[in-house]
């Protein structure tokens, strides 16, 4: 039997199999709401056959957004679209989950096919925030210093969302805490400059993801699994670290997180990434060696053996895919009939197409 068609159990939920549909930006929606465009993004994935399909980074606020066209959660008139998406996916046997997210300093741009750019406050625009007024670079915004009152409303920006992501059905969230966006900012010294409780030391850079996951974590029922993605290295000297990462990963097991979404890279532009195919599984592997946490690989995975050696050496516990199940949105259905797996549930209405 194939490992990676394999049931895994979180909490009370239980995955059909070990293939997540990894948090990818649609910048697709107005003032934050969800349409048509969201529900066949995420539904085509579940009936492809997806054992988790993830929303886009979600934000918490609306200063949160990356574009002015981000997917939102700030406000229950958000809860209605996103309850018909969690529905249509569910009913196709897969589960989903909700990224909760603040771009911090790299908010408030155009979208990719736009240009990217800074958008002025004249233009639809706002002033974005950070742990210190250091910009990404000359093509983004300067930010403001989140005050300890702002982080304290950020905190609770979390909390909401995931009360509202509860209402409208979602038993999966992943906090984004990678990526060069807010809480990976605050835990980076190349982006967090400060002087007071939540700069300087490790225990102070970490303060904010651990107020925010313990926020969460007190209104998110407990059958419900919680996961965290991080980047697990700056790729850049004087920055974040695999070790750091380990030692943040323990941390969160202890309160209460399920799952470490491995990834990297993001927080500057001059990071050097040796990428190639799955070069963030070594990630994942030292996390979960090290911690006992289930954990996630992701970056450049792209076929069905793969997928599946990850899971049969332990390097991984899941499988997030991005651009592949872009290119192929049943990429289950096919890894299935190639590692010769032929229990995955096919859709009715595709069922003459499956594999003999």
């Amino acid at each position: 039997m194939s490992q990676l068609f394999t049931p895994l159990q979180l909490r009370d939920i239980i995955l059909g199999n070990r293939i997540v549909v990894s948090p990818m930006c649609q910048y697709s929606a107005n003032d934050g709401m969800s349409n048509d465009w969201h529900l066949v993004h995420l539904g085509s994935r579940a009936v492809g056959g997806a054992g988790l399909v993830f929303t886009e980074a979600t934000a918490v606020s609306p200063a949160g957004r990356i574009s002015p066209h981000d997917l939102g959660i700030w406000k229950d008139e958000h809860i209605e679209g996103l309850r018909r998406i969690v529905k249509f996916v569910r009913a196709q046997g897969s589960e989903i989950g909700i990224q909760l997210a603040h771009a911090g300093r790299k908010a408030s741009v155009r979208e990719p096919w736009n240009g990217g750019g800074v958008v002025n406050e004249d233009e639809g625009g706002w002033p974005v925030l950070a742990p210190s007024p250091v910009a990404y670079d000359g093509h983004y915004g300067q930010p403001v210093e989140l005050t300890t009152t702002g982080i304290r409303e950020v905190v609770s920006q979390f909390k909401a969302a995931a009360r509202r992501a509860m209402l409208a059905g979602f038993k999966v969230v992943e906090i984004h805490a990678a990526h060069g966006y807010l809480i990976h900012q605050f835990l980076s010294p190349l982006s967090n400059r400060r002087h007071d409780e939540y700069g300087g030391s490790f225990e102070n850079r970490t303060r904010l993801l651990m107020e925010i996951v313990d926020a969460v974590r007190s209104g998110w029922p407990p059958g419900y699994p919680l996961f965290v993605r991080i980047s697990a290295t700056d790729w850049a000297a004087g920055g974040w670290s695999v070790e750091d990462a380990v030692r943040l990963a323990g941390m969160l097991k202890e309160r209460g997180v399920d799952v470490i979404d491995c990834s990297s890279g993001g927080l500057v532009p001059y990071q050097k990434i040796p990428a190639g195919p799955g070069y963030q599984v070594e990630f994942s592997q030292k996390i979960r060696m090290a911690t006992g946490i289930l954990t996630g690989a992701v970056g450049i995975i792209t076929d069905a053996v793969q997928a599946e050696t990850l899971i049969v050496t332990g390097q991984a516990d899941l499988v997030f895919l991005a651009r592949q199940l872009l290119r192929d949105p049943y990429f289950p259905l096919h890894a299935a009939a190639e590692l010769r797996h032929a229990a995955i549930h096919w859709p009715l209405q595709y069922e003459r197409a499956k594999p003999l």
